[in-house]
């Protein structure tokens, strides 16, 4: 196997892994676990994000009809009392239901299972935020997601071919910058308006980490490849932009994005 591949396979294994790390220390990831009641070991997934078309509903498998559950909610940043309700049972299930909220709208909640001396078991520690979005087209999502993906390999990629001094450096940056652009500038905004009709939240208008990372991202492409265009044997700034992309995206997704805050848009 010669250099080129092996620098091209770990780029992929260290995109891979930093995906990975994004998507589930992200704050739309799932919550799951199991909780053992009277023998029964039960498995549970509470979600915190849903499309805007429906309640969210999530179902738990309790076989013991003497089980029961409840769940504690309310609109997140709003004046509403927590209010509790208890789990209807269809068969073997327990329907969980979060009411629908318009876009970018939070519900805070937590979901309790009791056994039949009344003891009860919450599922999580602490309550979970779930955040409701406009459904976004698959097609946008997979343009979107591709040149994203493309963009952070061919960061890791340009950063080893920097850091080995090998001939295609300025051809690879020229790349990064197009798939950071096209997937973070042009079609990250498209998503965002789907979801929560707005096609940017970052800096100056809003603290959404998520558009304000991929800017910073290309802005130091954006100078390694001006650099370069002076000098081309230049390689600190394309190691420079190629850590610091691999560090930005490694903040979990939609970190502090968009939401309602019904304190301020209902009467007291």
């Amino acid at each position: 196997m010669n250099k080129t591949a092996i620098i091209w396979i770990l780029s992929v294994v260290i995109t891979l892994a930093s995906v990975i790390y994004q998507r589930l220390t992200g704050p739309t990831h799932p919550v799951s676990g199991s909780v053992e009641i009277n023998g029964e070991n039960i498995e549970y997934k509470l979600l915190r994000t849903f499309d805007t078309v429906s309640d969210a509903e999530m179902i738990i498998e309790v076989i013991n009809q003497n089980v029961t559950g409840e769940i504690a909610w309310k609109r997140f940043k709003s004046r509403d009392t927590l209010l509790t309700e208890p789990l209807p049972r269809k068969g073997d299930n327990l329907i969980v239901t979060i009411p629908k909220q318009p876009m970018a709208g939070k519900v805070i909640y937590q979901v309790a299972l009791i056994d039949e001396s009344g003891a009860k078991y919450n599922l999580t520690d602490k309550p979970i935020i779930i955040r409701f979005k406009g459904p976004v087209p698959l097609y946008v999502l997979i343009f979107h997601i591709t040149f994203m993906f493309g963009g952070m390999l061919l960061a890791t990629r340009t950063g080893f071919e920097a850091i080995f001094r090998r001939n295609n450096i300025y051809r690879l940056t020229v790349l990064t910058s197009v798939f950071i652009f096209l997937g973070g500038i042009i079609f990250g905004p498209i998503v965002q308006k789907f979801a929560f009709d707005a096609f940017w939240t970052g800096w100056p208008l809003g603290h959404d980490l998520t558009d304000n990372k991929t800017a910073v991202a290309l802005i130091f492409w954006l100078i390694a490849l001006w650099r370069l265009r002076k000098n081309k044997d230049e390689r600190k700034s394309v190691i420079v932009a190629s850590a610091v992309t691999f560090i930005i995206f490694l903040i979990p997704h939609s970190v502090l994005g968009s939401e309602i805050d019904y304190t301020k848009i209902e009467q007291p």
